[in-house]
């Protein structure tokens, strides 16, 4: 069973959500703005929150960035807009995953579930180093040049997976369904968005991660 945040200005929207996650068995508490949802925040924990971007008061964008302060919670953005500016942005906070709507019910409780997972699953105990990059799978932390730098959950989990295939080539629909671990249905640009953000995270050493060409990536250590 999940705990389970819900902030939307709409109550059509809460309810339909909540629905479906009692009727699966989790737990849900609900916010009507993101004003509410950083306060129920504070008091309680969560295993994850559906928070809609634009609502009033404070918008979810702003109120992820508020909750990052304090809580490394799980957070799954709910949008009408779909344009690759609004997901980067919050791909760019943190953010796990990004819902455009009006979305399908049991494809949301899928990802939700997905993202549960991801977030509370055991990570190899192993430390690489390939030049200057130093990948902590223990810690979760990566360093280059032996600054750490800091990445998104989704980044965390793409970069960690193709280092533990490195020198395997990963179709576009392998790195999806492995990575994000549900049917994909939403933009397919969404793997590339994540690449690109990684190639900046990763500065001089974006080298490593490889294009092929109407195939998928590669990570590639000389």
């Amino acid at each position: 069973m999940y705990r389970i945040l819900v902030v939307d200005d709409e109550e059509r929207i809460r309810q339909m959500i909540k629905k479906y996650a009692n009727f699966e068995g989790h737990e849900v508490v609900k916010a009507a703005d993101g004003m509410e949802a950083v306060k129920l925040c504070k008091e309680q924990d969560f295993d994850i929150v559906i928070m809609d971007v634009m609502m009033p008061e404070l918008d979810g964008f702003s109120a992820c960035r508020e909750i990052r302060k304090f809580k490394n919670v799980p957070m799954l953005m709910l949008s009408a807009r779909g344009e690759e500016y609004d997901k980067i942005h919050g791909f760019e906070l943190g953010i796990d995953d990004y819902v455009v709507k009006p979305f399908s019910p049991k494809e949301l409780m899928m990802r939700v579930a997905a993202i549960v997972k991801r977030s509370s699953g055991e990570t190899q105990k192993e430390v690489l180093s390939f030049e200057g990059l130093t990948v902590d799978f223990t810690g979760r932390l990566v360093y280059v040049d032996g600054e750490k730098v800091d990445m998104s959950p989704k980044e965390y989990d793409l970069f960690f997976y193709m280092v533990k295939n490195r020198g395997i080539a990963l179709t576009r629909e392998k790195l999806i369904s492995d990575v994000w671990g549900y049917d994909f249905y939403g933009d397919d640009r969404t793997l590339d968005t994540h690449i690109k953000l990684l190639r900046k995270t990763l500065g001089p050493y974006s080298k490593f991660i490889v294009t092929l060409r109407g195939v998928g990536y590669r990570f590639e250590v000389e």
